[in-house]
Parts: C-alpha cells; structure tokens; sequence
C-alpha cells in the first residue's frame, strides 16, 4: 500500500562530489524505497557547486511551493581562499590560468574586508550555470568559447577573517566567515579579495552553514537519509512546511476565515500591521498571505486542508 505524500524539508548536509540535483534524485529514491511511490514533488532551495558542502534544504510536497522563498533567501558560508593562483573555474576544479608571487600579509587582509562588506558589484564566474544566448555560461566556457558576463549588484551583509595560514606578512590561505544576499558568488568573492592584495586566488574549501532559516544544526547526512529507504521513519529526518517561514509571523484564522482563504478570498478589516505572514487554522499552515491596509490576499495557497484541524 503507498504511503500518503509527505509535505516538509530535509536539509542535506550535501558532501562533496554530489550535485544539488543529485542529492534530489537521493531523496526521490528513499522516498520510493520507503513506500511514498514516484508522485511526490521535490525541488531544492539553493543550488550547491558539486565541490561545496553543507545545508541544501529540500523541500517535498506542498513545501515546494516555497522553493522560490528559499532561493531568494539570505545564505552564510564558510570558505577558503588560497593565495598565489587563480583557476578557470575559481576552485579547485578548474585549470591554473594565472600566477602570481605575492602573498599578502594579514594586516593588509583586514584592511580591505571593509570594501567587501555592504552594497557590492560583482562579476559572476564564467563557470556559472547563468544563461548568455540561451546556454549555460559553464557550457560556453567548455566548448572554449570567450564568455563575458555582466557585473551584478549583491549585498555582503557580514564578512569577517575566522584563519590565516602562513606567515602573518605572508599569508598562503586564509578562511571566513561571510553573510550575503541572494545571487552573490563566493567564488567571485575570493577572485577580487586577492586582487584587491595584489594578487591572485581561488577557492579550496566552501561550505554552507545557513540556509535562510535552515542551519547546520538541522542538516542530516546522506547516511542518515539513505535510512529512510531501509526502513527508517521519514519523520526522523522531515521538518514541518512551517519551519521554512519561521522568519516571517504567523497570522491566526478562525475557521470562516480558513475556508475564505482556501477559496482565494480577499480579507478585509484586519487589525495586523501591513506585510507577509503565514496563514494558519490551529496548527495547519493555510497559505503564505500578503497584508496591506487591513485587506489580506493570498501570495500562495497550502492544499494541507485534508489534514484534521
């Protein structure tokens, strides 16, 4: 007998080597093994480089629907520069296209931080999954092509040294710890911290430690998920939908107001300040909901209705 569809996250502690459509397919196969059939719908919030590790949250069932919230959510990371060359790709995957003899001293480090922190124009990497002309930048890339990209605005919302390796007026690495916006590229980051010294550079290690609200702390490892197709229960590793809109409140609906909600309706005559919520009745998210001068409307709608409230 199948198993009634799943709604909710699991947040992959993704590892290294494994694609953020990869760690999809992972979660497709246990959900089949475990008896949920192939209609479940999953989707990802946030791509992660194949050599990147950390949170990648995965959303199944009515939570995709907050796919889009997630991409566009905040990121933190920690990440690995290393000073003297600087590769095609901007990490390790890539081919050395440039040297250079140069190692800055941490002093020097510190004090360029501050241009990297605020408002910020970026060049993305070449090596992006960004479209020109209708195809991958990576694509073009491959195939030899010149590929020139746009600069883009992002904003850094924190940045700050966590290591330095090597001699204190001569660094070969350095790590942080960094805050940033949608759309932003560590890799881009580390390109112009080094050139910003004077020198060239790329990354070594990068890994995601936040997720807009999802952290480390709620990451499972792909052991832990390859348990569910054993037998394991899904609720072992499957957070609620809610948990994805714990940074916005929660806007409270008697049951008349539920089913005007679930229709579509506009509300009107709410007390509530003007912004987005989550709607629920009792425990059961309802829709994301935009509020403005006392009317409510309906940004997206959860069908979770068949569960009891």
């Amino acid at each position: 007998m199948q198993r009634k569809a799943p709604n909710g996250w699991i947040i992959l502690d993704k590892p290294v080597d494994l694609g953020s459509t990869q760690a999809v397919a992972a979660v497709k196969r246990n959900l089949r093994e475990a008896g949920y059939g192939k209609g479940v719908k999953v989707g990802h919030g946030g791509t992660l480089d194949p050599l990147a590790t950390g949170v990648l949250p995965i959303a199944l069932g009515e939570a995709t629907k907050l796919c889009g919230r997630m991409l566009d959510a905040s990121k933190a990371y920690a990440f690995t520069v290393q000073f003297g060359s600087e590769t095609d790709t901007l990490d390790l995957e890539g081919a050395i296209v440039a040297h250079s003899e140069v190692r800055p001293s941490r002093a020097g480090l510190e004090a360029v931080l501050p241009r990297f922190t605020g408002p910020i124009e970026q060049v993305p990497p070449v090596y992006s999954a960004l479209m020109v002309d209708g195809r991958r930048a990576y694509d073009l890339a491959r195939a030899g092509e010149e590929v020139t990209l746009k600069s883009r605005a992002v904003t850094i919302h924190a940045l700050r040294l966590i290591e330095a390796e090597g001699a204190a007026d001569a660094l070969e690495a350095a790590t942080f710890e960094v805050h940033v916006s949608k759309g932003t590229y560590i890799r881009s980051l580390a390109r112009d911290i080094a050139l910003a010294l004077g020198t060239r550079g790329h990354v070594t290690m990068l890994r995601r430690v936040k997720a807009g609200p999802f952290g480390l702390s709620e990451a499972i490892s792909l052991d832990k998920l390859n348990e569910v197709g054993k037998g394991a229960p899904l609720e072992n590793v499957l957070l609620p939908l809610e948990a994805g809109l714990v940074d916005i409140p929660a806007l409270d609906l008697d049951p008349d107001q539920a089913r005007a909600v679930r229709q579509g309706r506009v509300l009107t005559g709410l007390p509530q300040t003007q912004g987005l919520y989550w709607a629920r009745a009792g425990i059961v998210p309802v829709a994301l909901v935009e509020l403005s001068g006392g009317s409510l409307s309906v940004v997206r709608g959860f069908n979770l209705s068949d569960v009891a409230e």
